[in-house]
């Protein structure tokens, strides 16, 4: 079959193979989004008397048949094809004749990856986003059950002030929240049609971008064309950069996890079925997930390294290293979906040792609870911190329930929040229902509900 930018030579073999890399495999994911795509492209070249109605409607129930036959299995992209770019035009062709051929009237292969790229990452953004609040909900829940169990609070790894197992979980929860913020805005990055850049400057035909783009559900076009070219790559870095604080987070709450399930702290259990053994220790519970979640996290930045690193010299308009941006794209978004289910379902099921915990409260970590009486007293903070530091021998133990419900303030043990996370939470849902609602109306109506559904876009 012919390849979309063949021409009148034969490819050198080493070459073909060099250039095509794991495009055809990576793109197995990628063809339903390309066959949507191509529905709005049909449907604004129609609009625009550039295919007649009939030779649209017979495009978009072809684009259709692709994807059913994409999920049954029976339409793969072919080593020889390419990319699912290739492989979609190839059959529209042969089923089509003529109107296959007109298909790519007004765009360049460029513009069709973009646009692809967005349609399916927006999907596995929303995904993202959905499985970081399902994992905040766990956490508002673990924090909320367990509020009043206190907690060693650590500073250089040393004890250093009363705090709670509720205020450690909802830290992360809140932290996880944070990164939410920076998915936001990643996501109305993406949320732009690119389609109709061509090869970043435009083509002498009157093309429609709002109308395509609004057919694709997407929020608003991708204005200036040259603009909309270099966006390749820079909207995978954002995403990628919001993966790599998810993952950031995750890492050191599975060392947490990992510290304080060990014999010599047993503030938390794992249980038993969220371990592996070893192959001569009969004894042991290793937390493997928790490790490999740690390991991952740096693959993550990495992968976020290596798209920036690739755009950072290249020159105005396309360049074939882009080529190179598409699998740590697609490994991250699929392994940050990994890592949040990973943790959501060991908070879930992780035990906690309330004993242990206020075992651990020895007499010098209340020394700051100890100076603060002598400020309430009447003394400066710097002479009541100096008389208690010179004096650490005679603290005394209190009850570290007290100390925790004493501090009131927000944001404290005391205090942790739990209604405000739980609002927010809501809020950050129905903000995601939204923009799903407005893409699911969309190629709903392109494609059809059973259609749309079966891309699992």
């Amino acid at each position: 079959m012919a390849k979309l930018w063949q021409k009148n030579i034969t490819l050198d073999a080493l070459i073909e193979s060099y250039t095509v890399g794991r495009d055809d495999q990576l793109d197995q994911q990628l063809l339903p989004a390309d066959a949507l795509a191509s529905m709005a492209q049909a449907r604004q070249l129609a609009k625009i008397g550039l295919l007649s109605g009939a030779e649209a409607d017979a495009l978009v129930t072809e684009l259709r048949a692709c994807i059913v036959d994409w999920r049954a299995g029976t339409f793969r992209v072919l080593r020889s094809d390419e990319d699912c770019h290739t492989a979609i035009e190839n059959r529209l062709t042969e089923k089509l004749g003529e109107a296959g051929k007109k298909i790519h009237t007004g765009r360049s292969r460029n513009d069709q990856v973009l646009t692809a790229l967005r349609v399916y990452g927006r999907s596995r953004l929303e995904l993202v986003r959905g499985g970081v609040l399902n994992l905040v909900e766990d956490l508002v829940a673990f924090a909320d059950t367990h509020q009043n169990v206190p907690m060693p609070g650590r500073t250089h790894m040393q004890t250093g002030m009363p705090s709670s197992v509720g205020l450690w979980a909802a830290a992360w929860a809140e932290e996880l929240l944070d990164s939410l913020v920076l998915a936001d805005a990643a996501y109305q990055l993406i949320d732009r049609s690119p389609l109709g850049f061509a090869a970043g400057y435009g083509v002498p035909l009157p093309l429609d971008r709002e109308y395509s783009a609004a057919l694709m559900g997407f929020a608003s076009v991708h204005r200036n064309v040259i603009a909309a070219s270099h966006s390749r790559g820079k909207g995978e870095a954002a995403i990628l950069d919001v993966l790599d604080q998810i993952g950031l987070t995750l890492s050191r709450m599975a060392q947490d996890l990992i510290l304080f399930s060990l014999p010599e702290f047993g503030y938390f259990r794992l249980p038993a079925e969220l371990c592996t053994g070893s192959s001569i220790m009969p004894q042991k519970k290793n937390p493997d997930a928790l490790e490999l979640t740690r390991a991952k996290s740096a693959t993550l930045s990495a992968w976020a390294t290596q798209v920036k690193s690739i755009l950072r010299s290249q020159p105005s308009g396309y360049n074939r290293d882009l080529q190179e941006t598409k699998e740590p794209y697609f490994r991250g978004l699929d392994l940050t979906l990994e890592m949040v289910a990973i943790m959501g379902l060991t908070i879930r099921k992780l035990e906690v040792v309330p004993e242990a915990l206020v075992r651990a409260f020895t007499p010098d970590i209340f020394a700051t609870d100890a100076a603060y009486e002598l400020v309430r007293a009447g003394q400066s903070f710097r002479d009541a911190y100096r008389q208690v530091g010179q004096n650490l021998d005679r603290l005394e133990g209190r009850d570290p329930r007290k100390t925790i419900a004493d501090r009131t303030h927000t944001g404290a043990a005391g205090n942790l929040g739990l209604n405000e996370l739980r609002a927010d939470l809501e809020s950050r849902r129905a903000a995601c229902a939204a923009d799903r609602a407005r893409i699911e109306v969309a190629f709903t109506a392109l494609a059809g509900a059973e259609v749309f559904a079966a891309s699992g876009i």
